[in-house]
């Protein structure tokens, strides 16, 4: 077999990154090459798997661990709008955030042209929420992945992406995308023109990318896809039933107390760590139970002091690792974190804050695979019922079991190399 060069292109956030990584995994066992083009700050991140890494420059040249920070400090500075309904998140973190990521596509339009002729890789997958103009150019085939919420592909009988709405609020999803189009409405101008320069055809109002005429992968599994009007062509749309990488692995280190006691798993993923305050609320109340807990604090463990004996505090855990390990897991509705709960059978709270967490924390409820959480508006006692229903409702366990199984025997990144090989 001759061997063929695959180029990873996540967006700068771990979700994205190792969900590409557990992708790469697979494609290297095919006997192929995998290289990622990365964000300077994220190099080091695909290194540490033992992949080549390209940097691209997606914002003004600044020292790597400046970049690294970009998004956690962004995230941090809108911790305020963290309790605001998911509507009312459009006109300050979802705008600065579209202003922020067609930014990153203005600059790398400089960088990726010459860095795709040195790699000249075969093909190219890109898991983003915007047009790379370079990419779609470059003469290969190129594949979309949405490791997002499914919704990310946009259908009028299913509720807009990052609106975290039900199913059937209809009047709702026509408000939202109405305001979404309001706000977005100059940061899109801006787009079109920069498609324009580049020899692109402008995007409707709303749309910032298209799908892959070649392939578009996308993570959600059977047991927890959207009802659509027009289901997608599965010639061009191929789910992969989620995408587990292979992580290192973990040990339950031994507590202070409670070592008999549910195991819980706490993280709001790399970003959302910065909410220290929630944290803490968390930690105390389980200070006060018969549970475990393992929480992901990341880089704020000088933040926590008195901390309960049966809670074991990290900066990062292995969560692939770690999922299949606990009893439930509480989480912000990251789609690696979503998906992984499910490919493991482990039952999830979310408590969303951002971006498509809202729209992963319904469906996680929706579908009955766990519960949805306000962020903040909750008394203990409504927490440790939903833990405890986790723990014990028969219905939630029977629906885990036949969605885990389901997932595990489609082998996401198996399924996801072989189609990619297939294009070449």
């Amino acid at each position: 077999m001759e061997q063929k060069t695959f180029a990873f292109f996540p967006e700068a956030a771990f979700g994205p990154a190792l969900n590409s990584v557990g992708i790469a995994q697979a494609i290297t066992a095919l006997g192929h090459k995998a290289v990622f083009l990365s964000d300077p700050g994220f190099v080091s991140v695909y290194e540490g798997y033992g992949f080549e890494a390209h940097p691209v420059a997606l914002s003004e040249p600044m020292p790597p661990e400046q970049m690294a920070k970009f998004w956690e400090d962004f995230i941090n500075g809108h911790i305020p709008n963290f309790s605001k309904k998911p509507i009312d998140q459009l006109d300050n973190y979802v705008k600065e955030c579209w202003e922020a990521i067609v930014a990153s596509a203005t600059w790398a339009q400089k960088d990726l042209p010459g860095v795709l002729a040195r790699i000249k890789p075969d093909v190219i997958a890109v898991d983003n929420v915007i047009l790379f103009p370079a990419i779609k150019q470059f003469g290969v085939p190129w594949v979309r992945i949405i490791s997002c919420s499914e919704n990310e592909i946009e259908d009028e009988a299913i509720p807009p992406h990052l609106s975290g709405m039900g199913e059937n609020d209809r009047e709702g999803h026509a408000a939202f995308r109405a305001k979404f189009n309001d706000v977005i409405q100059p940061i899109h101008d801006a787009f079109n023109a920069f498609l324009a320069e580049n020899g692109e055809e402008p995007y409707p109002l709303g749309q910032f990318f298209e799908a892959s005429p070649h392939l578009n992968l996308l993570l959600y599994p059977e047991q927890a896809k959207y009802q659509r009007e027009k289901p997608l062509d599965p010639a061009r749309f191929q789910y992969l039933e989620g995408c587990v990488r292979k992580d290192e692995p973990y040990t339950v280190p031994t507590f202070g107390r409670n070592n008999d006691g549910p195991l819980l798993y706490i993280s709001f993923g790399s970003l959302g760590s910065g909410d220290t305050e929630l944290l803490k609320r968390l930690i105390a109340l389980v200070g006060t139970t018969r549970y475990r807990a393992l929480v992901n604090v990341g880089d704020y463990m000088a933040s926590y002091t008195d901390v309960p004996e049966n809670v074991v505090l990290g900066s990062w855990f292995p969560q692939p690792s770690v999922i299949p390990q606990v009893d439930a897991v509480i989480h912000h509705g990251g789609n690696n974190s979503f998906t992984e709960c499910l490919y493991f059978g482990k039952p999830a709270i979310i408590m969303p804050y951002v971006w498509d967490g809202h729209d992963n924390a319904m469906r996680v409820e929706e579908t009955g695979h766990g519960f949805r959480s306000e962020r903040y508006e909750w008394s203990d006692a409504e927490l440790i019922a939903k833990i405890e229903a986790c723990l014990t409702d028969p219905a939630i366990a029977a629906k885990l079991k036949t969605t885990s199984a389901h997932m595990q025997a489609c082998e996401g990144p198996k399924k996801a190399a072989r189609l990619l090989a297939s294009l070449v």
